[in-house]
């Protein structure tokens, strides 16, 4: 078997319409906050409620690093008898909403490149959350697309990215695809508990997409892909309990174990030291260290989350142009994150220099690449 070398053709990437900043999120939590308090007055006083605590803008950027977000609804999320995003539904006839972002940022990957679907084999949509169980939404984008082959959807939390970049590389490396998009369409909004004070500030909504293409196809622009790894190890500290068996199981879709919610505390503290001793490992294997690293770019969910890992990988503090940061911007938006990272910030390599994708989440997964400008 021959196998081909694989690169990074180009990126998408898809900015919903609508911005909250913390200030708007703090007002529209802390009337939710009061409201709530007075409707349960009488147990509060009683002392078998505890009342909810207000929020503010200083908690929530010393926490996490966020100061904005994304959105693709605001609207729902600011009304704090809703405290949701709200969407229409659409008929069957119509494009549904992740996939309709997934076809703009994989539309902006493919002019990027300077490509268009016939030069693509597959798609795969990759991403934290599904809108639905079937039809895939892979189908519905390659279909909206006009690319000739294969679709699938697969979800590996914040590493779909990464997880689904793999699975592209080997594709194309083993000559069953030319190219491959991998389309990350991530509305977090949905599944965020909006009324919960430690996460509310933490996700925001968007589209990311990657064109995988073999490296004799590829644009001079090119990162070629030198190996990806990933890991995956179990773990209840990050959860969404949402799916299709809540219904037989008489779930209330309102239900706060129906949406995201995490151990913090236990997340940062397990997570980051088997980030770093991956991404080191990873390297390793492909005889690099650290020093030899370009730019790393990270899974955007806590600030201090990277700033630790880039520590430990390098033995120092890492700077922004070490470990670019676009949470403060776009909040975690899941599997998209780093792949926004490296969309925003690789204008600067240089032919030969090297970089990393990581990503790690639930699961706890944990996927990297380690790519060097063409």
């Amino acid at each position: 078997m021959t196998l081909h070398r694989v690169a990074i053709s180009s990126t998408g990437l898809f900015t919903p319409p609508e911005i909250i900043t913390n200030e708007e999120l703090v007002e529209a939590f802390n009337a939710f906050a009061e409201i709530e308090n007075t409707k349960h007055a009488f147990e509060i006083a009683a002392g078998t409620r505890q009342p909810l605590t207000p929020s503010n803008v200083e908690f929530i950027e010393k926490a996490s690093g966020i100061k904005r977000r994304y959105v693709m609804n605001k609207s729902g999320v600011l009304d704090p008898t809703r405290m949701r995003p709200k969407f229409a539904p659409r008929p069957d006839t119509q494009i549904s909403l992740m996939a309709e972002i997934g076809v703009k940022a994989a539309q902006d990957a493919l002019q990027a490149a300077g490509k268009t679907a016939a030069d693509v084999d597959g798609v795969i949509c990759a991403a934290a959350n599904m809108q639905r169980p079937y039809p895939a939404m892979g189908v519905e984008i390659q279909t909206a697309l006009g690319v000739k082959g294969y679709a699938f959807d697969m979800n590996v939390a914040c590493s779909s990215a990464t997880f689904a970049l793999e699975l592209a590389f080997n594709a194309v490396r083993t000559g069953t695809a030319r190219a491959i998009l991998v389309i990350n369409p991530e509305i977090t909004s949905a599944h965020l508990a909006w009324m919960d004070r430690d996460c509310h500030f933490i996700f925001g909504d968007v589209c990311t997409a990657i064109l995988v293409e073999r490296l004799d196809l590829a644009p001079a622009s090119a990162f070629e892909i030198l190996g990806t790894r990933l890991l995956s190890s179990f773990s209840n500290n990050i959860r969404n309990n949402n799916g299709f068996m809540s219904r037989a199981e008489d779930r209330d879709p309102d239900d706060r174990d129906q949406l995201f919610r995490q151990e913090g505390r236990k997340v940062f503290k397990e997570v980051c030291p088997m980030a770093a001793e991956h991404m080191a490992g990873h390297l390793q294997s492909l005889d690099l260290v650290p020093a030899q690293v370009r730019r790393f770019w990270l899974h955007q969910a806590n600030l201090a989350m990277n700033q630790l890992i880039g520590r430990k990988l390098l033995g120092r503090d890492a700077t922004l142009d070490d470990a670019p940061v676009i949470l403060d911007e776009f909040a975690n938006t899941a599997s998209a994150g780093s792949i926004i990272a490296f969309h925003r910030h690789h204008g600067d390599f240089q032919p030969g220099d090297i970089g990393m994708i990581c990503s790690f989440g639930a699961g706890y997964s944990i996927g990297s690449a380690v790519i060097k400008r063409v």
